[in-house]
């Protein structure tokens, strides 16, 4: 009997090595295999970058209560909890992904990936300047700084490794299409919407093209939502309260309709390019129209923020010893969180839409398919 109990022993202590072998033999491959996340773009992807950055207060989220819904406290993030690529990045099984100015990050953070995105910013240098935002242009030097670390660190064949697997995940524009007319700008007296839109285009193609140069293949990009029908928007034209911003409709429509062209184009003329385009302004539209679908009671007017529809960028900030705006009782309720940004809960939905969803959505590939195919 003791001899049976020994044989046994030593099998299960056999047995536990071996599954315990293959499960690290398992893991090492799965993060040998995984795809990184790198993030270029503007407030409604910044995790946190401006929070490390001498700029203007509504291009910052440092304050209470953003971040109150997931983080309970602010983490630079504008909505009251988790931004897109948070979401991104848990569906694609990866950590959170940093922001890339924060301090003590390491060169193995770095592998799962990268965000670059800064509030405010745009894919034209002027866009919020001399405000010290991070143009995407900027965004794409630090790009190359980290790549300089994966060389220097991790050596040229993990270097290409990663930069080759990754999905890059782009989200700019509205800054540039708002500037001049919260700056009373005279800028289209000189220059035709159509030029404007072009050079926005592409600046942005422009970097596109860079990161494909550098070995990436992977793009995941969105097109202008419903930036002319956001809390902040509505009151912009005094004869018209409530209703949507139309100078900026006009640009938002002549942007979305180039930029599928132009990465059909960039498809036929780089091989190995593969691209998700998002339409954003089609869910925005979507879930506008149709609130009680998306468990929204209000899609006018913003959680937190001053004046009408709370589409003041007063947000967490004080005047004094009083608080000068208002918090609702439940975000869930609320599309928009402050007056120019989604609650957690829009930003999920059109994560979920963007990692798998339907082709009236997104298109030729999903997220999940830029991922699977590592």
């Amino acid at each position: 009997m003791a001899n049976i109990e020994r044989f046994c022993s030593i099998f299960l202590l056999f047995l536990t090595v071996n599954l315990s072998i293959n499960s690290i033999s398992c893991e090492k491959s799965l993060l040998t295999n995984q795809a990184a996340l790198f993030v270029f773009g503007d407030s409604l992807f910044d995790v946190g970058n401006n929070n490390y950055i001498n700029t203007f207060r509504a291009a910052q989220a440092n304050v209470w209560p953003y971040g109150q819904t997931t983080f309970k406290f602010p983490t630079g993030r504008t909505s009251d909890g988790r931004l897109i690529p948070d979401f991104i990045a848990e569906y694609a099984w990866l950590p959170l992904i940093p922001p890339y100015l924060q301090p003590g990050n390491s060169v193995n953070q770095f592998t799962y990936g990268v965000n670059f995105a800064s509030s405010g910013a745009g894919a034209l240098v002027e866009t919020y300047q001399p405000q010290n935002v991070i143009p995407l242009g900027n965004q794409l030097k630090n790009f190359k700084n980290v790549e300089t670390m994966f060389e220097e660190k991790l050596g040229d064949a993990e270097t290409k490794r990663i930069i080759s697997k990754a999905v890059y995940l782009i989200h700019i524009g509205p800054n540039d299409y708002f500037y001049p007319f919260s700056r009373n700008i005279s800028y289209f007296q000189s220059h035709s919407k159509d030029q404007f839109v072009d050079y926005v285009i592409g600046n942005t193609t422009t970097v596109i093209e860079e990161i494909y140069k550098m070995g990436g293949r992977k793009f995941g990009i969105m097109n202008m939502g419903r930036l002319d029908c956001v809390p902040g928007m509505l009151t912009l034209d005094p004869t018209r309260i409530g209703s949507c911003f139309e100078p900026i409709t006009e640009l938002i429509n002549l942007h979305n309709v180039r930029i599928p062209n132009v990465l059909r184009d960039i498809q036929r003329r780089f091989p190995g390019f593969k691209y998700s385009l998002f339409d954003s302004y089609s869910s925005g539209t979507e879930a506008m129209e149709n609130p009680t679908k998306y468990g929204f009671k209000e899609v006018k007017k913003a959680c937190c923020g001053s004046g009408p529809f709370r589409g003041s960028s007063t947000c967490g900030y004080k005047s004094g010893a009083s608080r000068d705006f208002e918090l609702c009782e439940n975000v869930s309720d609320y599309m928009f969180f402050d007056g120019s940004h989604a609650s957690e809960k829009a930003n999920q939905q059109n994560a979920e839409l963007m990692w798998d969803g339907p082709s009236e959505f997104v298109g030729p590939f999903t997220l999940k398919m830029l991922f699977q195919n590592v």
